[in-house]
């Protein structure tokens, strides 16, 4: 009989977890393998695993492909068998390779056996289990199989960049993590055929390209000699930041999302600040492996670096290898995390991010709700404190006392709330009055009711909510042409027609060309809008989405009656052809939208605001 020991959490990880206001909680992690860990070894097709180099350098690397290579052996010990890159993935050459060792030449470990630690993991079921111990023993046998050689890889056999490798592990600590921030993924097994790109402390334009592509990472992280970890962190593609390049030393910032609280990987951080890091990339199967010294960043340091984050961990890159063909495998994506929260861009990377870090300097009063359609209304906000906005701007409003719900480990019913700050920016619907220039203390937003924000807005049905206001940002201005005979044309999708509204009073309405897309229950918003600015309606095409224009048939008729031109289907690149000259586009979209119309409108100046983050 088995007994697993209490482990005790280590003087960093207690020092993480103060730090971020989290206390008494026991260490889950197992002194053993688990039993259920160690049947998820031999059904997982991936490992990732890390280990420190001679100089100390935590580095991570990923094995596998299809489930089977890795296995319990004994009590407390698995046996790992795959096919790697034998030539520069860092971690093969830190346990069983680099100079004086031959190939297929076993290395013995004496005394406890360096460190190493492991994730095992299944993207398509989304689980994981981590691992830690110390090796026992490892081999590397250059080249492959004769049966296993193809002749993309008979080359790089014979030069030993690809092998087999052998690794067998004491496990003295395992625990099995939630599926958060997994995007789903099929593995298949592919040899690698491993090419040095590039290598270094700074970053070149292909290994950033990887890393603004990647929608999760593995990292290794050590507490001194004593011990060490290996867990992934996803998100959505983009979600780690290149804050700079110099030539120091490129510096990488991501955020940590809602967890499980335990920081074990933020504990070693605080310790030992150096984490080694793998981007892979699944299509390709080339492999960014990173190395470097770290810094954790919280509470307002973290946000004014990274608006709308808490929690935020800086690393340096000391040494890099970008290697083409790296991973023994392939993957399909299947679909996102439902917990992934938008990519949040840094405070040098966006206007709107950096006026989000303001705190709240006023306090918005509803004064009413006017509906428009059974999903869009109006609402109108009366100001604390007087302020100075311009046509086209957005108004910021925190959410966050009204609908924030404290810590959850798990949320499947709202899995984006976890990370979400509650903080929403909606454009101004309505033109700032006279005189230009000077304070204002009410303002209209007109929203289509969607999401936990909106929802809670149209259940108000009385006036009287205060919420704080951050501010009003945002420079989505519609500029006259200078020639005369030139025309503005603007696309809006929905809700998307609001900039036009703040802004129809500036404009000369005869130069106008709008094109307005929405759902056919929503056509009550254009012939309200319509009947307000006549002289734009034979200046507008309006698209109905949806089956037919059944029930709506006196509202068509309506249009009809103003001049506008009514369509009953999706919008086409054809119809965007306008005849007079127009050198300036404007675009109010999502963003499914907004990517077809940038295709459609190559070659032309196209103006548009990203508020997707």
């Amino acid at each position: 009989m088995a007994f697993a020991l209490a482990i005790p959490w280590h003087e960093g990880e207690r020092r993480a977890q103060e730090l971020l206001h989290v206390y008494d909680l026991d260490n889950p992690t197992l002194s053993s393998l688990a039993p259920r860990a160690g049947y998820r070894l031999q059904n997982d097709p991936l490992l990732a695993i890390g280990t420190l180099d001679a100089q100390r350098r935590p580095w991570t690397t990923v094995w596998g492909g299809q489930a089977g290579f890795a296995r319990p052996i004994a009590q407390d010990i698995i046996g790992v068998k795959t096919v790697v890159d034998g030539k520069f993935d860092p971690v093969v050459e830190a346990l069983v390779g680099g100079p004086g060792r031959s190939g297929g030449q076993i290395v013995r470990e004496e005394g406890k056996g360096r460190m190493i630690s492991g994730l095992s993991l299944h993207l398509d079921q989304r689980h994981r289990w981590k691992l830690y111990g110390r090796m026992v023993a490892g081999a590397l046998r250059k080249g492959l199989n004769a049966e296993e050689d193809s002749e993309e890889t008979e080359a790089a056999s014979e030069e030993g960049a690809v092998g087999e490798v052998q690794l067998v592990m004491h496990i003295e600590q395992s625990l099995g993590n939630c599926p958060k921030y997994l995007n789903r993924k099929s593995i298949t097994p592919s040899t690698p055929c491993p090419k040095l790109v590039s290598s270094g402390s700074t970053l070149t334009r292909e290994a950033k390209t990887l890393i603004s592509k990647a929608d999760l990472f593995f990292l290794s992280s050590s507490n001194a000699d004593e011990d060490m970890d290996t867990n992934h962190r996803g998100g959505p593609p983009g979600f780690v930041r290149v804050l700079d390049n110099e030539s120091s030393g490129t510096v990488l910032v991501w955020p940590e999302y809602s967890g499980n609280r335990f920081y074990q990987s933020l504990g070693n951080l605080l310790t030992t600040p150096r984490a080694g890091i793998t981007f892979p990339d699944f299509e390709t199967g080339d492999a960014l492996y990173v190395t470097g010294d770290t810094e954790i960043i919280a509470g307002k340091d973290a946000s004014s670096l990274m608006p709308r984050s808490n929690l935020l961990v800086k690393l340096v890159v000391t040494d890099s290898r970008l290697v083409k063909e790296s991973l023994p495998f392939r993957g399909e994506p299947i679909e996102g995390s439902p917990y992934n929260p938008n990519v949040r861009p840094l405070v040098t990377e966006s206007d709107t991010a950096a006026s989000l870090q303001n705190e709240s300097a006023s306090t918005a009063t509803l004064i009413s709700q006017t509906s428009l359609t059974p999903t869009i209304s109006k609402f109108r906000f009366s100001m604390t404190n007087p302020a100075t906005y311009t046509s086209g701007q957005w108004v910021a409003m925190d959410f966050s006392k009204e609908l924030g719900m404290g810590y959850s480990h798990m949320r499947d019913d709202d899995p984006r709330s976890l990370n979400d700050d509650f903080v929403r920016t909606f454009t101004v619907s309505s033109p700032p009055p006279p005189p230009q220039g000077e304070k204002h203390d009410e303002f209209d937003i007109t929203i289509r009711r969607v999401g936990p924000v909106t929802d809670f807005l149209f259940r108000q049905k009385r006036p009287g909510l205060e919420v704080p206001l951050k501010g009003f940002g945002g420079d989505f201005s519609i500029k006259t042409p200078q020639e005369a005979d030139e025309v503005i044309p603007f696309v809006a999708g929905g809700v998307g027609i609001t900039p036009l509204l703040a802004q129809m009073e500036e404009l000369d309405v005869h130069r106008i060309r709008l094109f307005w897309t929405l759902q056919k229950t929503d056509i009550n918003i254009v012939v309200d809008t319509l009947q307000k600015h006549s002289q734009i309606a034979p200046r507008t095409t309006v698209f109905l989405t949806g089956d037919s224009a059944t029930g709506q048939e006196d509202e068509v008729q309506r249009l009809d009656e103003l001049g506008a031109r009514c369509l009953v289907r999706r919008m086409g690149k054809e119809d965007l052809d306008v005849k007079e000259p127009n050198p300036v586009w404007y675009i109010c979209t999502g963003p499914g939208l907004r990517n077809r119309l940038l295709e459609w409108l190559q070659g032309k100046q196209v103006v548009y605001e990203d508020f997707n983050f």
